[in-house]
C-alpha cells in the first residue's frame, strides 16, 4: 500500500536545507511543497549541492500562499510543525493523506495560521533556552516518524540489498 505524505516548507530561507529536504523528500517517496517567496532561486548552486542528484526523483510543486495549498487538497489533513505546539510529533497518528508543514528557519510558521490550526500543531522535544533544530533534521525526524507509523510501504521503500565480503 502506497501512502501519500507531502512535506510542506512555508517562505523557506536556506538554499541548503531546502536541498537536503528535497533529498530526503526524494529517498522517501514522499512529495515537496514550497510556498513562496522563497529565499533563494531555484538555480542556487548550495540549493544544488546539498541536493546532489536527487532532483529528478523529488516531485516539488510551488504555491503562492498556505491557503492555496490547502484548497488544492481539501481532503488531505494538515499538521504544522512548531516549537511552540503542545502535541508531540510522536503523539500523532498521521493518516495516509497528510501534510507536515514547517515554517521560516528565523520565523517559523505564521501565528495566525498556528492559531487557527492549534488542534494540529506538533513539536519535537528540545531542551528550553535553544531556539531549535535545524530545519532539514525536523524535517527527516517528523517524517520519518509518520512512515514508521505506515510501516515503511514497500511502495515507498524497496530495501536496497548489500552484501559485504
Amino acid at each position: 500500500m502506497a501512502i501519500d505524505l507531502n512535506i510542506a516548507l512555508v517562505e523557506p530561507r536556506i538554499a541548503g536545507n531546502a536541498g537536503n529536504i528535497v533529498r530526503t523528500c526524494a529517498v522517501t517517496g514522499c512529495g515537496l511543497h514550497m510556498v513562496r517567496p522563497l529565499g533563494f532561486e531555484m538555480d542556487d548552486k548550495k540549493l544544488k549541492r546539498a541536493g546532489l542528484d536527487y532532483w529528478e526523483y523529488a516531485d516539488i510543486r510551488y504555491y503562492d500562499s498556505v491557503q492555496e495549498l490547502m484548497d488544492q487538497y481539501p481532503d488531505y489533513e494538515f499538521y504544522f510543525a512548531t516549537t511552540k505546539g503542545e502535541q508531540l510529533y510522536s503523539d500523532v497518528s498521521y493518516p495516509d493523506k497528510c501534510f507536515i508543514l514547517f515554517g521560516r528557519e528565523d520565523a517559523g510558521l505564521p501565528e495566525e495560521l498556528l492559531r487557527e490550526h492549534r488542534d494540529h500543531d506538533i513539536r519535537i522535544p528540545m531542551r528550553q533556552g535553544i531556539r531549535s533544530l535545524n530545519l532539514s533534521n525536523s524535517v527527516a525526524i517528523i517524517l520519518y516518524e509518520a512512515l514508521r507509523q505506515h510501516g515503511f510501504p514497500d511502495e515507498n521503500f524497496v530495501p536496497e540489498r548489500r552484501i559485504f565480503d
